[in-house]
């Protein structure tokens, strides 16, 4: 019997997989406990269609990506960071500060997506990893000055 599995069936096969199986096993547990239904020409085409639908979905999301990876690219954030009086940083910049800098040009992106290779300590220019998407990675200046009050 042809179903398609409606979720992860271990030993079986992933979700959305068309298999050939036994007929006992298919109406005894997979139909049973709503692992599977039936692979009719009807639930095939329902199948197909909601994958092309996430297909055009990715490429949307893949498209959006690269728009702000490129935007990004063009950008330079200066991050301002306390200082003792003897002119040393009190801590680091963190990628939460970054990302606070990044919001106040409208490009609003996770603390967790920035990549500090290492620590900023120091005053200066850095250039920084941002992952906008999976294989999508985009170089953000980020410009570290004293900040004076």
């Amino acid at each position: 019997m042809k179903v398609i599995l409606l979720s992860d069936v271990k030993g079986t096969g992933k979700k959305d997989d068309i298999l050939e199986v036994n007929d006992g096993f298919a109406r005894n547990f997979l139909l049973k406990k709503g692992l599977a239904q039936e692979a009719t020409k009807q639930n095939v085409n329902i199948l197909n269609h909601k994958k092309k639908v996430e297909e055009e979905r990715l490429a949307q999301e893949l498209a959006d990506a690269k728009v702000v990876a490129d935007k990004i690219s063009k950008t330079e954030v200066t991050v301002k960071v306390k200082c003792g009086e003897n002119g040393r940083m009190f801590g680091a910049a963190t990628s939460s500060e970054i990302s606070a800098a990044l919001k106040e040009q409208g490009i609003d992106i996770d603390k967790k997506k920035i990549v500090l290779k290492e620590n900023i300590k120091e005053y200066g220019l850095y250039s920084v990893t941002v992952k906008v998407y999976a294989n999508v990675p985009a170089t953000l200046k980020v410009n570290v000055v004293k900040d004076v009050k």
